[in-house]
């Protein structure tokens, strides 16, 4: 058996899809046009938000922070994915490696996070209109998206030192498209009982404590919906958290579908791979979409940076 260490481990394997040779192609085109519509749609709501005075409230200076995050998580992944499709070498150096595990972990981990502040402010719009804008003052809300920042990119620093400092001899073929904590502590012959328990315990307490706070917040806004007497007014206050809450949503169901569900057979990890290659590019590329279709100010400001003579002239 071939022995790798921490001293001469130089690259790893990325596996990938290459036992579905003959989907390579076809998926490239896929995940190029993905990736694309990705950069674009969160660009121009970033663009959209920071041109629009109008926009520039707590609940939009966090979507901000949302559309920079899916524009850096898929970044983290899809350009390798999109180079090992179209070649037959899919090594990636160590450090390589490490540099994508410590920022796709750093960014989901952020992301986490700052829903779970998205849906603090909308539980403050909502529940306590009259004290909004004293609740979110600019520095809070600094504050909070620092916290976000800091607490993801920290937690991420950890879960990759203790990876990283692990013994691999077993082999240097990730089983995977990517680097995440999973395949490559699999690939270690020393002890990983540092390095699983600093993800069930520390990552957990994250999870479960963002997720809590997302879900209790909406138990708090649904029940302060629900006693608006006017049907109006009802329509008026859901709509402003919909677009958020469509994306929680869409976020933890993907989630718990790629990691938490049985795999589909034990004679197809390809398939699994598919599966979660799918659900990680395909989030970032609908959240722009969600925001631009359920929320019409966002929608207007998109309109007016795209058409800005159509929309000063209009016919």
């Amino acid at each position: 058996m071939d022995i790798y260490n921490l001293t001469t481990m130089t690259q790893f394997i990325l596996i990938g899809l290459s036992d579905l040779p003959e989907v390579r192609y076809p998926l490239f085109v896929v995940f190029a046009i993905i990736y694309q519509v990705t950069l674009v749609g969160n660009g121009a709501i970033v663009l959209a938000i920071g041109t629009e005075k109008k926009l520039h409230t707590p609940m939009y200076y966090f979507l901000v922070n949302l559309s920079l995050l899916d524009i850096f998580c898929p970044s983290a992944t899809v350009p390798k994915m999109l180079e090992n499709l179209l070649t037959k070498h899919h090594s990636i150096s160590f450090l390589g490696c490490a540099l994508q595990l410590y920022f796709l972990v750093a960014l989901a981990g952020t992301e986490v996070l700052l829903l779970a502040v998205m849906a603090y402010d909308r539980y403050v719009a909502i529940c306590f209109p009259l004290r909004y804008m004293l609740i979110m003052t600019k520095v809070r809300c600094v504050q909070l998206t620092a916290g976000t920042w800091a607490a993801g990119f920290l937690n991420s620093l950890l879960h990759t030192v203790s990876t990283f400092r692990l013994s691999f001899c077993k082999s240097n073929r990730v089983n995977q498209y990517y680097c995440d904590i999973p395949p490559v502590v699999a690939l270690s012959c020393s002890s990983t009982y540092v390095a699983e328990m600093l993800v069930l315990v520390v990552g957990g307490i994250l999870g479960i404590s963002a997720f809590l706070a997302t879900f209790i917040s909406y138990i708090y806004i649904i029940s302060t919906i629900l006693k608006i007497q006017s049907v109006e007014g009802k329509h008026k206050a859901f709509s402003t958290c919909a677009s958020h809450l469509l994306v929680v949503c869409l976020f933890y169901g993907t989630a718990i579908f790629t990691y938490i569900r049985p795999s589909s057979s034990p004679h197809s990890p390809a398939r699994d791979r598919l599966i979660s290659m799918v659900y990680g590019v395909i989030t970032p590329m609908l959240n722009p979409m969600i925001y631009s279709l359920k929320n019409m100010e966002v929608k207007e400001a998109l309109r007016r940076l795209l058409c800005p003579r159509a929309c000063l002239h209009p016919l």
